[in-house]
Order: structure tokens, then C-alpha cells, then sequence
């Protein structure tokens, strides 16, 4: 099994080339390949299949010739991940799969479009934010309000006093399970400078991670909420670096690094 190692704002994913949809992809393979002590190591996987073979995205082919097929570290199915899309069409680029400029990529939520150069950042028109009311997290025996907002996948935005940088993310925070019976992405923002914030994010199915880009478009979402607004541009500030979030009338824009570290093959020849 070949594999490629990468990371946007260190959010990082083995990439698994498979254009021809031969691999038997089980969730424990998955756990097992992003196990940081006994695998590759990683928030989780890749795999870079033609959309054409795949029935769940069959139907996206004709604007899309790759899926992004992306699995939590705990091998669950996901439906999108703004970091992986960004580090997915790095690979595409480099490995000469397609060429630099604008192309779709087709996800479990739908195309998404992508545009990079041969080197440098790579932004993705992640679509419009779905703002499903509000909600609550309680973190460290604290309770925290919040927007629902929905990028294709759940999340939980709270822009909140308490500094970010003191609360324990080692457990799932609580959170209203009747309203996100599947699981739900939480953020936890502090304003830090004008249209600029501080997040970080307990990912479902991977715990903290140090970045995440679907997260960073609900943060910005959340923020600008709190002040009144609707659009503008934000600076996202994670753990691992920084992100850059678009927000108009009709839909976001995710900007920011995607870096291919290493590439080999699993398990390793003897």
C-alpha cells in the first residue's frame, strides 16, 4: 500500500493513491494506518479515487474526476474536511494527477472547488455556511453557547471569554446529542484582534487537532455573528499556524498552506 504524508497548518493525513478503487479500506485499517505510535500517523486518511468508480459520487464525475474520500483517525466516515480537501488537491498537482489552476473535487458534500499554482496555498470555495441555530458544550465543567453551523459536516462554534489556550481538549466535550446525534466538530474561539481569532477544535472521530479547516469557516461564521456581521474576511489563528476565511452573500472561501512532507509504502518491506 503506497501512501503520502500530508498536512495543512499541521492538520496532517496519509494520502492513499488508489485511482482504480482496489483497496479494501476497513475502519481499523484506517485506525491502524493514523495510530501515532504504531502506524503513519495521522487526524486521517485520503484516499484518491476516481469518482467515476465510486456509486456514492458517481453522480459528481462529470464536473469531478477525483474523490476525496476521507475517513476520521478512528476509521469513521466523514463528509468533509477543509484541511484535507486543501492537502488533496496539493497531491493531485504534484503528482501530476491534474494541473495547477481551478478544479473540482468531489466529497461526500458535494464538489468543491479548488485553486492553486504550482506551489503555495491552496483555497477551496467550501460553499455556503448553514447556520442551524444555537446550541451548548459544557468543556472543563464550564458551559459554553454556541452557533450550529453546518459545512457539510457538523459543527458547534462558541466564541466565548475564557482564554482558549487554558482549557483541556484531552475528552470529548458534552454536547446535546439530540441535536447532533452523529457527532459534532466544537470549536472554542476568543477574539483577538480585529476580524482576526484564536480557535481551537475537538474533532469528532479524531479528538484535538491542531487545524481544521471546515472549523475555521464555522469559526469565522460564529465570530462575525458576534459582531453583527455577515461577510468579510477573517484571520483563523489554530494551533498549528494560520488559515484565511472569505465569507459573502452566497457562499466561504478557505485559504491556506498544504504541505506533502513524506511518501513510502505500508507496511514496510523487510
Amino acid at each position: 500500500m503506497r501512501f503520502v504524508k500530508g498536512h495543512g497548518t499541521e492538520n496532517d493525513f496519509v494520502i492513499l493513491p488508489d485511482a482504480d478503487a482496489r483497496l479494501d479500506l476497513t475502519p481499523a485499517t484506517v485506525a491502524a494506518l493514523c495510530d501515532r505510535r504504531a502506524g503513519i500517523g495521522g487526524d486521517g486518511v485520503l484516499r484518491v479515487v476516481r469518482a467515476k468508480l465510486c456509486p456514492e459520487v458517481a453522480d459528481q464525475s462529470s464536473e469531478a474526476e477525483w474523490f476525496m474520500d476521507y475517513r476520521n483517525a478512528d476509521g469513521s466516515v466523514a463528509e468533509m474536511c477543509g484541511n484535507g480537501v486543501r492537502v488533496f488537491a496539493r497531491y493531485l498537482v504534484d503528482s501530476g494527477l491534474a494541473a495547477p489552476g481551478e478544479f473540482g473535487v468531489a466529497t461526500r458534500a458535494g464538489i468543491k472547488r479548488v485553486r492553486l499554482g504550482p506551489t503555495g496555498d491552496v483555497t477551496v470555495d467550501m460553499g455556503r455556511p448553514r447556520v442551524l441555530g444555537e446550541s451548548r458544550t459544557t468543556v472543563n465543567g464550564r458551559e459554553y453557547h454556541g452557533l450550529n453551523v453546518n459545512m457539510g459536516n457538523p459543527h458547534l462554534a462558541c466564541v466565548i471569554a475564557d482564554p482558549v489556550a487554558g482549557l483541556d481538549l484531552s475528552r470529548e466535550p458534552e454536547f446535546d446529542r439530540a441535536i447532533f446525534p452523529q457527532g459534532v466538530n466544537i470549536e472554542l474561539i476568543n477574539p483577538v484582534a480585529d476580524h482576526a481569532v484564536s480557535m481551537r477544535v475537538h474533532e469528532r472521530g479524531s479528538g484535538e487537532t491542531r487545524s481544521c479547516g471546515t472549523g475555521a469557516v464555522a469559526t469565522a461564521v460564529a465570530a462575525a455573528h458576534a459582531i453583527g456581521e455577515s461577510t468579510g474576511t477573517w484571520s483563523v489563528r489554530v494551533l498549528g499556524g494560520t488559515v484565511t476565511v472569505t465569507l459573502d452573500q452566497d457562499t466561504s472561501y478557505l485559504s491556506g498552506p498544504a504541505v506533502l512532507v513524506a511518501s513510502g509504502e505500508y507496511p514496510p518491506m523487510i
